[in-house]
């Protein structure tokens, strides 16, 4: 079932997300749900928050950034993470365009590090200790950031903040035409 995306505006986006446990309920049609919605929405990851759960549960899929057939399989990462810590954020801080389902019609750039080492679930609830780099550690960085409350446009200049206020003003209150269904904040 595919479920409507909470908008810039909702409280629950800012919001420190808990851990759950094998037991949550329901939580194999909640899995599937998301990966329903976010292919979509044609995004590359769905955290749970966006959802309207305040939960430590997102996904990704980079497949939509292996451009040509000389790229390996190893570039396409497709994993579900659960009760995520970052153990580690290594390497250059680079500069990328992102964007974000919550925040429709709306792209910055944002610097990160180019390598993440995490902590995460599967699925299974098996325990995994993963390092990632590229343009799939920053997926995870973004990700991972909706868990813990935080935005892509918290990281940028104050300058830019101001510069889009009044289309973030419109998202929170209904007024923009993403091409996916949407939840906001009343």
């Amino acid at each position: 079932m595919i479920l409507p995306i909470v908008a810039f505006g909702s409280p629950i986006l800012r919001k420190n997300c808990v851990d759950i446990t094998p037991e949550y309920p329901e939580l194999e049609t909640l899995l599937a749900n998301m990966w329903e919605t976010m292919y979509e929405a044609s995004g590359v990851g769905l955290a749970a928050p966006q959802i309207n759960k305040a939960i430590r549960l997102f996904l990704i899929d980079t497949t939509p950034f292996v451009e040509d057939e000389e790229e390996t399989a190893e570039v396409i990462v497709k994993q579900t993470f659960i009760n995520a810590r970052i153990i580690e954020e290594t390497g250059e801080e680079w500069d990328f365009n992102e964007g974000c389902l919550s925040i429709p019609d709306i792209r910055e750039d944002v610097s990160r590090k180019s390598t993440v080492t995490i902590e995460y679930m599967d699925e299974n609830f098996k325990k995994h200790t993963d390092t990632y780099d590229g343009l799939t550690a920053r997926v995870i960085q973004h990700e991972y950031d909706h868990v813990d409350g935080i935005l892509f446009t918290d990281k940028i200049s104050a300058l830019r903040k101001r510069m889009i206020k009044g289309k973030l003003m419109d998202i929170s209150k209904g007024k923009v035409n993403a091409a996916y269904k949407m939840r906001f904040a009343r």
